[in-house]
């Protein structure tokens, strides 16, 4: 891409001066975080040069593009494709490999994730497995539902959240399933347990469901099934799990606790401001609120057990217009501050990059700068190590989306 028109979009140091800047942070780890937000733009070799056979792949307007990618170290980069005006890493084809290119120059070697072998095979139903439960390197992932109250019935969902966007087209295109059913999912479960080795965690999660006779029951009642259905599949009364819901309350937390299997609880709280919150997830607000979310961590650590539970948030969102913070460096010393807070009552903070996504009311955003994400990234981690938390059920294996995790395996 021609400078001048670069800098239209990314007016800012390189990635080499930046990480210079920053010579113990792992380089690896800094362009997993560079790719996550500038997005990837797959080269016309690159996409011929995809084998579905070998290649976990989806298929977006008829188009089949690589899942997402792995670095040389494993870590794992999910990235979302951007156009080429928006500045992104190219993934190329070249001399028989897989490259990130920027600027023309070749910056390092990928691979694309390798498909899963179950992937083919049906449930009884007569359903594709991989509809219904889809896998990164080495952790399956279980979307209950695509269906969000706060996007679907409020029109308060988060200003961040492109996933209705996406989830409409692939179901559209691929004729997913808009609830899954226990059944479906623990025959995919079984079957991909004979993978051995290969899997080492299993992640729930799903949108947001507010009826019940308490807020919330209904999608507690849906978790509590298909975990007592995945559990069948396990020899032990628990199994590596993660349920990423939304924040619930005490008899919630406690029913899930003492009927399922699930090993660590996970609520996002997605920004560590209050009023940004509020802005930001107006859904979350009305119907949790910014003050009860984090109560109902701290007290999902009593039920589930220090380093057993943990909250995400979507770094550099909190620089957001026209209410984020202006600078950099308040956003960065107010989020540390309150993750702080969690730290010290057992609740373990990680991160997304925030890369504005199409079908989300931020789109037309610019994120903040990869050294912004760097002291992010290890400033959570340095959390982490003050209060003696563990991420084990999020980490660099188990998960791959959060660039701090990525350093613990270094600690």
């Amino acid at each position: 891409m021609p400078t001048a028109l670069r800098q239209k979009f990314r007016d800012e140091a390189s990635f080499e001066d930046v990480v210079a800047q920053h010579p113990e942070f792992p380089r690896l780890v800094a362009l997993k975080i560079d790719v996550q937000r500038r997005g990837v733009h797959y080269s016309k070799r690159t996409l011929a040069a995809v084998d579905p056979a070998i290649h976990q792949i989806y298929t977006w307007e008829g188009i089949n593009y690589p899942h997402s990618l792995l670095l040389r170290d494993g870590g794992t980069i999910l990235v979302i494709p951007q156009p080429e005006e928006r500045d992104p890493y190219v993934v190329d084809f070249i001399d028989g490999k897989f490259v990130l290119v920027d600027d023309g120059q070749i910056v390092e070697a990928v691979e694309i994730w390798p498909r899963p072998q179950y992937y083919d095979k049906k449930t009884s139903s007569g359903r594709l497995m991989r509809d219904i439960v889809s896998a990164r390197p080495q952790r399956l992932d279980i979307f209950v539902t695509s269906f969000c109250h706060f996007f679907h019935v409020d029109d308060l969902g988060c200003k961040f959240c492109s996933l209705p966007y996406h989830h409409r087209q692939l179901r559209a295109e691929n004729h997913l399933p808009t609830r899954l059913q226990a059944t479906d999912v623990k025959e995919c479960i079984v079957e991909a347990l004979k993978e051995a080795g290969r899997f080492a965690n299993i992640h729930i999660t799903g949108g947001s469901v507010v009826k019940g006779e308490e807020v919330l029951d209904m999608e507690v009642d849906y978790y509590i099934a298909l975990l007592q259905s995945i559990g069948e599949a396990f020899n032990a009364p628990r199994f590596p799990s993660q349920l990423l819901g939304t924040a619930f309350n005490e008899r919630q937390l406690t029913r899930l606790r003492e009927q399922t299997g699930v090993g660590s609880f996970t609520a996002d709280i997605e920004v560590l401001n209050e009023s940004l919150f509020n802005w930001i997830c107006p859904g979350k607000a009305q119907w949790v609120g910014y003050q009860a979310w984090k109560d109902r961590l701290i007290r999902a650590v009593e039920i589930f057990g220090r380093g057993n539970v943990g909250t995400g948030i979507v770094g550099g969102v909190e620089t957001a217009s026209p209410h984020g913070f202006r600078t950099e460096y308040d956003a960065l010393r107010s989020t540390l501050d309150e993750a702080e807070y969690l730290a010290q009552h057992g609740v373990t903070t990680v991160h997304t990059v925030w890369a504005p996504q199409k079908g989300s009311q931020f789109y037309h955003q610019k994120a903040p700068s990869l050294d912004y994400f760097i002291r992010l990234a290890r400033g959570l981690q340095d959390l982490r190590e003050k209060y003696g938390l563990s991420v084990d059920f999020d980490d660099f294996r188990r998960c791959g989306n959060h660039p701090d995790t990525d350093l613990a395996r270094l600690q």
